[in-house]
């Protein structure tokens, strides 16, 4: 009988995109235990941050923050991404895959401004008239795991309202949490697996799936439908979350919209 490794079974495109993630979470691992953090340099950072860097806008794509999240992310490219490259080819799904992926972070990037321009102009309104009740709103919304020094100075300054000095340290408090918004990296492939499922889902809509939890049997373009409807739910009821529901979304919109292109300007659908 012969053996064929598993990976031999698998296309090019795939095969290798797997492998660089894998190597990268490695190397993050390793480089850790030197006191180099490769998330800082590699993962997506907001271009109004000091660690933001043009090169990462594609490198955050191989960065993962574990291995639950690259298991998660790599087997759903495993599962569908080498039936999509078989069917369309190497350069066409390399290509999807960037595409979706990119227009991942552009989504996720224009809810950040979004946020970060509306905490920008509370800390402006602040400024202006400071109140603990503002720096208590501001510090609720957008530092959830505030440190007891934080909550008990809050308080001290209801207090003492008329107190100048608190004021100057709320406005402090409130930049740095701004700037700690900004410094925060996103890394995973998720945005460009999510366009991955989507386009499995519109190319093999009725192809049967086996669900985990519940262990039932779903067609692919319920379970592309349902996860899109959960994501977007998520996306604005926990927007503070460490999840980017909006990255997930955005990969599933751009490949849409490159599908539906593709379908425009070719006499097959792929």
């Amino acid at each position: 009988m012969n053996y064929r490794p598993v990976m031999s079974n698998i296309p090019p495109v795939v095969k290798n995109l797997i492998i660089i993630n894998v190597i990268l979470l490695l190397a993050t691992w390793v480089l850790q235990a030197s006191g180099i953090d490769l998330v800082n340099y590699l993962g997506m950072h907001y271009p109004g941050s000091d660690k933001f860097m043009m090169h990462q806008v594609v490198t955050h794509m191989f960065m993962h923050g574990g291995i639950a999240h690259l298991f998660f992310n790599m087997f759903a490219l495993w599962m569908f991404g080498r039936v999509l490259e078989s069917v369309w080819g190497s350069r066409r799904f390399l290509i999807y895959y960037f595409v979706t992926g990119l227009g991942a972070v552009a989504l996720h990037m224009f809810v950040n401004y979004l946020e970060i321009s509306s905490m920008q102009n509370t800390i402006e309104a602040f400024r202006n008239t400071p109140s603990p009740e503002i720096l208590d709103q501001f510090v609720n919304k957008h530092l959830s795991n505030a440190s007891v020094q934080v909550r008990d100075f809050v308080n001290t300054w209801y207090d003492e309202p008329t107190n100048s000095a608190f004021a100057a340290e709320g406005q402090q408090l409130m930049e740095r949490i701004l700037q700690m918004k900004m410094d925060i990296p996103t890394v995973g492939a998720s945005g460009a697996v999510f366009g991955v499922l989507l386009a499995f889902g519109v190319l093999f809509p009725n192809t049967q799936l086996m669900l985990l939890f519940p262990p039932i049997p779903i067609k692919a373009k319920y379970f592309v439908i349902g996860y899109g409807l959960i994501e977007l739910y998520l996306g604005f009821s926990r927007p503070g979350s460490n999840v980017a529901h909006f990255a997930h979304l955005g990969g599933m919109l751009f490949g849409y919209i490159l599908l539906k292109y593709w379908n425009k300007t070719s006499n097959r659908f792929y």
